[in-house]
């Protein structure tokens, strides 16, 4: 008899029964995604592209092979589609690749779902509106004013039409915790609130509703849960956080939040002029959700405290190094 303890075999490891598969796992949405289907019991895959390894698996979108084999493999109950160039500008000036990844990767990822029956969220954007008539419900006519818009409103058509039971989620601008303040447009700011010595012109023309990214994964969750005892959750959905704000508005909330000066943010109320076009105002009308039951709100300043703090430039060695 031996006194070494038995190997530990795999089945002494509880491995959730419920799997659930997240593209775009290494984005700011998609990694709160796999984080709160991770942490609520369920079998969560990841998979991303450039930023992948090691903890995730890295899939090309554009690989239909690959994007088959690891579907048949794992036999998902769900699928959350975080992956898309989501930078306006980008898509307009990439168009083409912009649209692979954005319509033909979503509806190649529509018609694997439905082969193995997993139920797929795509994650669409408040962009496929013109934002003249806000607030906006899921039976509104889209009318997209930008590229962008219109590779996610398409996806969403080619997703629903490869997969009848497949849920579309549009969102609204995120933030979040973020790996490098770039990855979202509401972090992105933080380096001119923070640098007081210098004036920062900010957009105070469209109206935003930011959104926590934990908010959208929560809800991700939920309306898969829903799905797995109810059939008929399929379709469009909206969510959003329901605080109204332009850029110059967030901006001051975010030097609210850390204490710091905001009289150097400029408010620009004209509508801008370089880049894709945006909409002034494409609020989501998020009530189908809560009435479902189906929802969560961070607070902004909770939120963007949370999210920023590790980006704060220390008072004191600030004044050091630029005085």
């Amino acid at each position: 008899f031996s006194l070494v303890s038995p190997p530990v075999t795999e089945e002494d490891v509880d491995i959730p029964s419920r799997r659930a598969l997240i593209t775009g796992a290494t984005g700011l949405l998609g990694r709160a995604v796999f984080k709160e289907f991770n942490e609520n019991n369920w079998n969560a895959v990841g998979c991303g592209y450039r930023r992948a390894q090691p903890r995730f698996e890295q899939i090309n979108l554009l690989d239909s092979v690959a994007v088959h084999d690891i579907i048949h493999d794992f036999q998902p109950h769900v699928i959350v589609h975080c992956a898309a160039e989501r930078r306006p500008d980008v898509v307009e000036n990439q168009p083409e690749a912009a649209s692979q990844l954005n319509v033909a990767a979503s509806g190649n990822l529509a018609k694997e779902a439905a082969g193995v029956g997993a139920f797929l969220i795509y994650i669409s954007t408040d962009y496929v509106f013109d934002g003249t008539s806000p607030p906006y419900k899921e039976t509104d006519i889209p009318n997209p004013l930008n590229l962008y818009g219109k590779t996610k409103l398409e996806g969403e058509k080619v997703v629903l039409e490869n997969n009848e039971g497949a849920a579309v989620l549009r969102i609204p601008i995120l933030y979040g915790e973020v790996e490098r303040l770039e990855e979202s447009a509401v972090t992105v700011m933080f380096d001119k609130v923070q640098f007081s010595n210098k004036s920062a012109n900010m957009d105070h023309w469209q109206q935003r509703f930011p959104t926590n990214v934990k908010d959208v994964a929560s809800v991700c969750r939920q309306l898969a849960e829903k799905r797995m005892l109810d059939p008929s959750i399929r379709g469009t959905f909206h969510w959003s956080g329901n605080e109204q704000m332009t850029k110059y508005e967030m901006a001051c909330a975010i030097a609210d939040a850390f204490n710091l000066p905001s009289s150097h943010l400029r408010p620009i109320t004209d509508c801008p002029v370089v880049g894709a076009l945006r909409p002034r105002n494409a609020q989501l009308d998020c009530s189908k959700l809560e009435m479902l039951g189906i929802g969560q709100r961070t607070p902004f300043r909770a939120g963007i405290k949370e999210s920023l703090w590790p980006f704060l430039i220390d008072k004191r060695w600030r004044q050091t190094v630029f005085h």
